[in-house]
């Protein structure tokens, strides 16, 4: 199956934005159990490369990703690290040219144009809070085949609203995979949430 497909069955990235991720192996695992199976690790934590290879070297049998990547540099860095797919917070042609499937960051109509011609495996709208779940049936209309991921202020409450519009997953940040959780690995309540959020979906 294509990153598409795969993204579609399971319907939910974890997006972990955090100043540190002591174990990105038990933070998998956590997420995992409560139905979270593909996991985003960003660039805005730092040493996130070390992060990337402990959790890929796992096998909790997530699907390990990088995000906010701006940079080919980046992108290559992530990869050696092992990443599976990348992700980028708006257009990056130098991202999009990665050996992995790329979801490009897009917001509007010409900028998904633009991350489809370049070949993204998915688009990522952000922030998508800011439109809510009407724009992706927006957008669907002159991108009727576009893979859509909603990602920016998607929560429990609004999750399934936006796949209902049409997206093929949604993000779910640290309303699941809190910072002060990830420090204190409390992973009985990051499973908890991660089951709550996917709960949701319906």
């Amino acid at each position: 199956m294509t990153l598409p497909q795969e993204l579609a069955a399971d319907r939910v990235i974890a997006v972990v934005r955090a100043p540190a991720v002591p174990d990105p192996a038990a933070l998998c695992a956590a997420l995992a159990e409560g139905g979270i199976r593909w996991v985003e690790f960003t660039f805005t934590t730092p040493d996130v490369t070390a992060v990337l290879r402990r959790a890929a070297a796992a096998g909790t049998g997530c699907r390990i990703g990088a995000g906010t990547v701006l940079t080919a540099e980046q992108a290559g860095r992530a990869v050696d690290a092992g990443a599976e797919y990348l992700v980028t917070p708006g257009v990056r042609p130098e991202v999009a040219a990665a050996p992995v499937p790329v979801v490009l960051g897009a917001l509007t109509p010409s900028e998904v144009a633009r991350a489809l011609d370049l070949g993204a495996a998915a688009v990522k709208v952000f922030p998508a809070r800011a439109f809510g779940p009407g724009y992706l049936t927006d957008l669907r209309g002159p991108f009727p085949g576009a893979p859509l991921v909603a990602s920016g202020g998607v929560d429990a409450g609004n999750a399934a609203a936006f796949l209902r519009a049409g997206a093929l997953a949604v993000c779910a940040g640290s309303g699941v995979v809190a910072p002060s959780l990830v420090a204190a690995a409390d992973w009985p309540e990051i499973t908890r949430r991660a089951r709550a959020f996917t709960a949701a979906l319906g």
